[in-house]
């Protein structure tokens, strides 16, 4: 049975929905993070902005807000690793949300023993919302109200060659973004 539209109508049904609709794809590593994006790209309510695939040399993975220290913008705490990194931006549409998309892939990724998370913030707590959209992700259409912002970042696997990170944004009530990268890193 596929679910209608008037079947995500109502609240905790709609969220008991897209925790199912993320999690039919859990398998083997590389399955498992390539199941995410196209689930995001399959997803009824989510229409893809922007997708690439490219190495990445020395690439940083924040590991804590991004602040202003010094005249410089960085994260507090991040790691850099080499690898092939995976990119994609969708706009959430239909009267979801980006964060009910982020909460479905949270509780998803958080049921799967192999995934753990590094680190995760909310709202103003992650830092200037206009510093991850275009120093962080280079989508400025990212940028929105900083209160709204939540950021995920998750290792994959007993040997953490996978880092999946998660970045929900709200312009507007219509204006609703979320980004997904995964990085894979080089042994």
């Amino acid at each position: 049975m596929r679910p209608t539209d008037s079947m995500f109508s109502s609240g905790p049904f709609k969220f008991k929905v897209l925790v199912l609709l993320f999690s039919w794809s859990i398998s083997g590593h590389s399955e498992t993070v390539q199941g995410l994006m196209e689930q995001l790209n399959s997803y009824p309510h989510a229409n893809a902005i922007a997708s690439s695939t490219s190495d990445v040399r020395d690439h940083e993975v924040g590991l804590g807000p991004i602040e202003k220290v010094g005249g410089q913008w960085n994260f507090k705490v991040g790691e850099r690793s080499t690898g092939t990194l995976q990119r994609g931006t969708w706009q959430i549409t239909d009267g979801f949300t980006s964060l009910e998309v982020l909460e479905a892939l949270t509780v998803t990724l958080e049921a799967d023993s192999e995934y753990e998370l590094l680190f995760s913030c909310d709202g103003r707590s992650c830092g200037q919302g206009v510093q991850w959209a275009n120093r962080v992700f280079k989508q400025r259409i990212l940028y929105g109200r900083e209160e709204m912002q939540r950021y995920r970042v998750y290792s994959l696997g007993s040997t953490a060659q996978y880092r999946v990170m998660l970045y929900s944004a709200a312009r507007t009530a219509d204006r609703q973004y979320l980004h997904m990268e995964v990085l894979e890193r080089a042994p």
